[in-house]
């Protein structure tokens, strides 16, 4: 069998021609890169604020200067150039016109610009008036307009690319300069290159507070989102101490049904037995659950909490602690029993706690109420916090908050199928206002026969 051992059958040719080919597209791209061939109309300038009348402004601004540089260029370059009219208007128009388009394309525009700059360079070279060249005044104006709007645009290589070129035309025209004419082409350079640099400098320290402003708002949400956790996490473990209570309740009285209670047949038992069992497991589990919230920290300097959880009883001794530490506080509680679930208790306890933490460390010294009572149906418990406004203004311990007291607040109301109203009153105190559900009563006896 002959084989085909040419390069086109080997794939080697194929293989060397992209290799070939690739500095060549590397070029080329740079090439139309640099010419703006291949640009795309870009964001405005100052296309990103906010308001109307700013987005707007280049476009005013490069009218304005259009409108003024025009006639102002064909007028010099015809009656003190001596140049006929005709190429005078139109090197004219083109050295002015694409200032329009520079606010959207300004590297496109530099092309046309600079052409129509060196093109009347070269037909100003025979001019016997003694006039600056190569580049007239109003050409040198609207150039370091253009450049204001380059250096906001484009990447520092195509910006030290342009005011390059600046520099080599002005070089190679040095040869042409008339006898007794003023050469400004070093004056382009110097000044171009000044706009440029300061320009860049505005545009970069911008970006940077712009990417800083987009971290902090970042960081604030993280920040937040991390609060929310840590406020649940902390709400998980303290709910923890309640739901184990009960089910170590319910475990105990299944497994010593049997023996409290005579005569139980053998499928009871069973079912008091799988009652307990399903107990068991179900305590574990939340113990594992409970695992994973707590931080490995907490559990080596703190160890689970024992102590049983707060509810409303503990409220009176919260509020004498807060007077002992010179806060005015009055106390209104329901005349007879609340019975509220386990989750409510210590939810209402909690807030009032964080609610009275927040006015010892903002406004020590305010006038205080709480209220903790049942509304007339006994369906909610409503739980009121009022300050008033702090004695002093300037006195208060803390002037900005971790944010951790009003999440902890919502959570639990969240939790427990409540809601709550927090917000500053007008004459500078104030007011927090949850309600949160009660257990219905059960139907009495008599209840039953009345209906």
């Amino acid at each position: 069998m002959i084989r085909d051992l040419s390069p086109s059958s080997t794939g080697t040719g194929a293989a060397r021609a992209p290799a070939r080919e690739r500095p060549l597209h590397v070029v080329r791209r740079s090439l139309t890169a640099f010419a703006g061939l291949g640009e795309r109309p870009g964001t405005p300038l100052l296309g990103s604020a906010r308001k109307v009348w700013v987005r707007r402004l280049p476009y005013a601004f490069a009218a304005l200067l259009t409108t003024v540089l025009m006639p102002v260029g064909v007028h010099n370059l015809g009656e003190n150039y001596g140049m006929p009219a005709a190429p005078a208007g139109l090197l004219g128009v083109a050295q002015t016109l694409p200032l329009l388009i520079a606010v959207v394309r300004p590297l496109a525009a530099w092309w046309v610009i600079f052409s129509a700059d060196v093109l009347c360079a070269v037909l100003l070279a025979a001019s016997p008036q003694t006039q600056p060249w190569p580049w007239p005044p109003a050409a040198i104006m609207g150039y370091l307009a253009l450049m204001v709007v380059l250096s906001q645009r484009e990447s520092r290589r195509t910006l030290g690319s342009v005011w390059a070129a600046t520099g080599v035309v002005g070089i190679l025209l040095e040869p042409l300069t008339p006898r007794g004419n003023d050469n400004t082409w070093m004056l382009l350079f110097v000044l171009s290159g000044m706009v440029l640099l300061v320009g860049v400098i505005l545009r970069e320290r911008g970006d940077a507070r712009r990417k800083l402003r987009e971290q902090e708002t970042i960081s604030e949400a993280e920040r937040s989102r991390r609060t929310l956790l840590e406020e649940r996490a902390r709400i998980a473990r303290e709910l923890h101490d309640v739901v184990a209570h009960h089910m170590s309740v319910i475990t105990v009285q299944a497994d010593s049904a049997p023996y409290r209670m005579e005569g139980i047949p053998p499928q009871a038992r069973e079912e008091f037995a799988a009652i307990a069992t399903t107990a068991r497991e179900s305590l574990a589990e939340m113990r594992r659950l409970l695992g994973v919230l707590r931080s490995a920290e907490a559990e080596r300097d703190t160890g689970p909490e024992k102590a049983p959880q707060p509810g409303l009883d503990e409220i009176p001794r919260l509020v004498e602690a807060t007077i002992r530490a010179g806060v005015p506080v009055g106390l209104e509680m329901a005349d007879g029993p609340v019975a509220p679930e386990p989750a409510v208790a210590l939810s209402a306890y909690r807030i009032v706690q964080e609610a009275l933490a927040n006015v010892v460390r903002h406004a020590p010294g305010a006038r205080t109420l709480v209220a903790v009572v049942p509304s007339p149906d006994g369906t909610t418990l409503t739980v009121q916090i009022f300050n008033g406004p702090p004695p002093i203004p300037s006195a208060a311990w803390e002037t900005s908050g971790t944010g951790h007291g009003l999440v902890g607040m919502r959570e639990r109301v969240r939790l427990v199928e409540g809601s709550l109203t927090t917000g500053p009153l007008p004459d500078g105190g104030f007011l927090v206002t949850a309600r949160l559900p009660l257990p219905r009563p059960l139907p009495t006896d008599k209840d039953a026969n009345s209906s």
